[in-house]
């Protein structure tokens, strides 16, 4: 079957370029945008004076660190330093690109995006009509393959799950080919969705053919693809949609826009390996379940799983790749800091097998008390090696002391009996070394000099102001806040520094005359120090006599209310 245009594999390119949206209206977009109600949208928002605060979804928060300022219209959490705008937020919560984001942000703000590209445009809007009519036309074909409906009756998946997943059935190659023809779907349309592919012959084909479908959706809701298990015994037991701009399955958690809302309000999210399991598990109320998309958890999924700050609860098979997929990912999790643990399922059986089977409660005991993330990897790590003979003991203490190298050091300190309790050694055996802290903007040690500050915030706020502070001021006359001027002259105007400078109701912000009067005394301190410095220094008497005076005279014309052009002594 063919649409009628000749193809082959090798000539055929799909060029798929990024959407053009014209800025100014994205700038209208910006305009439009009211911070507030947009993170409102994600998180519970308490009013904090002029501002507004909230759990900060971006880090382990315990106190609300996220402050969002309406007259700013910026965000900033001051333990971790995430911030920026209402589209930053977006890109950030839903892990979406910049495009992406900012329409997202139009559909909230219920505003219509101009393109610079009309076909770009239209374009995406035809990946996203055949992805939704593809599965409303799988959905509706469910009913017409008994063996389909045979295999869901076996599973325990009744009508409800069948509706609440959107269930269908891809039937034979053909089939879904003379439906995408009958729309009038154009070939390099259904390769770019995803759902088309070209064998080496040249032929076209459904990428999903007489399989079982599971709409794969974004976490904020879109459908980006699908995944097909076989029931005609196809080698290839389950497929996905292959990458593609919208479809990224190391980005991607099966169920999660369905579970996010538990997830969020329950802080517990139950990792699982199968499609199968997740549907299940939902029929049997663990409503935090998801599951990765044939892959292993890789560092790519962990800002969608540590949204909320849940807790993790690793959900694998009990064989021995199940085991070793569970400990690579526990050790991805912990060593970024993440809580949680590992439920292994014995006997062959998984989590859609217990709750077909009405083994509810334990389930219940199972995801309840799941085997801590570093005790699991210490006992993993452990097993490895003979421990009775001495130098497998060695690389299993050195293999198990790395690891716990790459925890938070409080943590890995509290673990350092229970090594030495599975080696059977004495605990002063375990050197692990202190990690240096990391430094989440603690600026100059906590310390703050307001009128610094101040300055800065004037300089970032009135920017017309720069150059006339410039000509009387230098970097060098800082003495805390050096590092916020040079990102301020070097126009990093979003560095989190800055951001936070914004987000201080404290610091003042002068008017033009109020600056040069701020500006006087800070200047005369400087010089007055400089006085000093030349007093101690090893010049001559006569170099010594003369810098001195013409400090002096500078430090004389500011006492008079002039603002006296910025002249360096530091080379004398």
């Amino acid at each position: 079957m063919r649409f009628g245009v000749n193809y082959s594999k090798d000539k055929l390119r799909v060029s798929i370029i990024s959407d053009m949206i014209d800025p100014s209206s994205i700038e209208t977009l910006r305009q439009r945008i009211d911070i507030v109600d947009i993170i409102g949208s994600y998180l519970e928002l308490k009013r904090s004076g002029a501002n507004y605060k909230a759990i900060c979804p971006f880090h382990n928060d315990t106190t609300p660190s996220l402050h969002v300022s309406p007259s700013k219209q910026i965000y900033h959490c001051f333990a971790c330093g995430a911030g920026g705008d209402a589209i930053k937020f977006i890109m950030e919560y839903e892990k979406l690109n910049y495009p992406e984001a900012v329409e997202k942000a139009a559909d909230l703000c219920n505003f219509t995006l101009a393109y610079t590209n009309i076909k770009d445009a239209e374009n995406r809007k035809k990946t996203k009509d055949i992805l939704e009519q593809l599965n409303l036309f799988f959905t509706q074909n469910l009913d017409k393959s008994p063996q389909a409906a045979a295999y869901l009756s076996e599973r325990g998946i009744g009508q409800s799950l069948i509706q609440k997943f959107e269930i269908g059935y891809a039937p034979q190659s053909h089939m879904t080919m003379n439906f995408l023809k009958q729309r009038f779907f154009a070939l390099k349309e259904a390769i770019e969705a995803g759902v088309i592919s070209i064998n080496d012959r040249g032929d076209e084909y459904a990428v999903f053919t007489e399989r079982i479908t599971f709409p794969i959706y974004s976490s904020n809701g879109r459908i980006v693809g699908f995944g097909g298990r076989t029931i005609t015994n196809h080698p290839a037991k389950y497929v996905n949609s292959p990458q593609s701009k919208i479809f990224n399955k190391s980005w991607l958690l099966y169920g999660y826009h369905i579970a996010r809302d538990f997830i969020m309000r329950n802080k517990k999210i139950i990792i699982c390996e199968g499609y199968l399991d997740v549907i299940m598990l939902h029929q049997a109320g663990f409503n935090e379940a998801v599951a990765t998309l044939g892959t292993a958890l890789t560092e790519k999924h962990l800002p969608l799983i540590t949204r909320g700050a849940p807790k993790v609860v690793l959900s694998y098979d009990g064989d021995s790749a199940g085991v070793e997929a569970a400990f690579k990912a526990a050790k991805l999790l912990s060593s970024h800091g993440v809580e949680g643990g590992v439920a292994l399922f014995a006997g062959g059986m998984d989590p859609a097998d217990m709750v077909q089977k009405e083994l509810i409660s334990e389930l219940n005991a199972l995801y309840g008390s799941p085997k801590e993330f570093v005790e699991f990897c210490l006992e993993y790590i452990a097993g490895k090696y003979n421990l009775k003979n001495a130098h497998e003991k060695q690389k299993a203490l050195e293999e198990a002391a790395a690891y716990l190298r790459t925890l938070p050091n409080t943590i890995a300190e509290s673990y350092k009996s229970m090594l030495a309790s599975l080696l059977n050694i004495k605990p002063n055996l375990v050197v692990l070394g202190m990690k240096k802290p990391l430094r989440q903007n603690d600026t100059h040690n906590g310390f703050e000099d307001i009128l610094e500050l101040s300055i800065i915030k004037t300089l970032l706020v009135n920017p017309h102001l720069v150059d006339m502070t410039l000509d009387i001021i230098d970097v060098s006359m800082f003495k805390v806040h050096t590092e916020e001027l040079s990102l301020l002259l070097e126009g990093q105007k979003e560095h989190s520094l800055l951001r936070k400078l914004l987000m201080l109701d404290n610091i003042h912000i002068y008017e033009e005359k109020e600056l040069v009067n701020a500006l006087r005394p800070f200047l005369m301190s400087f010089y007055e120090e400089e006085i000093e410095r030349i007093k101690k220094s090893s010049f001559e008497f006569e170099k010594k006599s003369f810098l001195i005076r013409k400090i002096h005279d500078i430090i004389a014309r500011l006492k008079k209310g002039e603002l006296v052009p910025y002249e360096s002594f530091s080379a004398f």
